[in-house]
């Protein structure tokens, strides 16, 4: 037996979300995930951010998510990773195993929605200006000389590109950026520009301000705690699910997503089944139907385990 989630006019989910991180409070809390019957969900598309809701704090798979994915597939569910990384970074993660025979993912939503791939086909591109790009760059720069602990990920279709050789930041775009390319000036970079990823070693939230002059063109969304992304006004990762959900012929009440930062706000205006981790920024929690447990509990396997029900785990 299936059913769909509570009426949502009964819940306050319109919390506007700034590029400083502050979001109004909701006037209802968001619903446990244990209040909803096991085997409610009508699944065919689970999506779910990565950093701080799907993996560990360490940066790993949760245990029991591949053996998770086997029962997705077999109920024809599809999981769809919805990051601001690059889909190099997420294909290394998702993709096929020779070694183990594993199947990959099928889709992906990389650079937090700028670039929606789904089998093996680009479905969607959202590009930043070039005078955009370099103005961003000069921003940085000088927020940089004068003391800042700035660097920044110029982000394109077939790679991503830094100018800064500064050992920790390379070591920390790495982590999302797997084809990266140290050259000796961003400005010399050519091609289309997905994103702007600019990172604080400090604190991103306290640095966004110095960005809002860029909101009267494009969207700065704060993204982690230390990076702010510049991207196109038009995306968010909520337009690569709409593309998928069109692409796979499913609708919102067969959609599940998981977030747990600013950059996932777009994913709870695509889904009845909208979850915040419980580890989740109070901007997300304002969004959300339910409330998943924290991405240390392995809260998204956990939660989808108990809506395709018991007899599927």
């Amino acid at each position: 037996m299936t059913s769909s989630p509570a009426d949502p006019t009964t819940v306050d989910r319109t919390a506007a979300v700034s590029a400083d991180g502050t979001a109004a409070t909701a006037t209802t809390a968001p619903a446990s995930w244990e209040s909803i019957p096991a085997g409610a969900a009508d699944l065919r598309l689970v999506v779910s951010d990565m950093d701080g809701s799907l993996l560990t704090p360490g940066g790993e798979i949760p245990e029991g998510f591949w053996e998770l994915m086997d029962c997705l597939r077999e109920r024809g569910v599809a999981f769809v990773p919805a990051s601001g990384r690059q889909l190099a970074t997420l294909q290394a993660t998702f993709g096929p195993d020779a070694a183990t025979g594993r199947e990959g993912v099928a889709s992906y939503i990389a650079e937090n929605g700028t670039l929606v791939v789904h089998e093996g086909e680009i479905v969607g591109t959202t590009v930043v200006a070039e005078s955009t790009a370099a103005a961003v760059l000069a921003l940085v720069r000088e927020l940089a000389a004068g003391g800042a602990a700035l660097g920044l990920v110029r982000c394109g279709i077939e790679g991503a590109f830094v100018e800064s050789t500064d050992p920790a930041f390379l070591a920390e775009a790495r982590k999302y950026y797997r084809n990266l390319t140290v050259v000796d000036d961003l400005a010399d970079v050519e091609g289309p520009v997905l994103k702007l990823a600019v990172h604080d070693a400090v604190d991103a939230e306290a640095t966004a301000p110095a960005f809002a002059r860029f909101e009267e063109t494009e969207q700065v969304v704060v993204s982690g705690q230390h990076w702010i992304d510049v991207m196109n006004q038009e995306v968010d990762k909520g337009q690569g699910v709409l593309a998928l959900q069109e692409a796979l012929g499913v609708t919102r009440a067969q959609t599940a997503v998981f977030g747990d930062y600013l950059n996932d706000t777009g994913l709870y205006a695509v889904a009845d089944w909208s979850f915040a981790m419980a580890n989740a920024h109070p901007g997300i929690l304002a969004l959300a139907r339910y409330v998943a447990p924290s991405n240390v509990e392995r809260g998204v396997v956990t939660v989808v385990e108990h809506l395709l029900g018991p007899d599927e785990r």
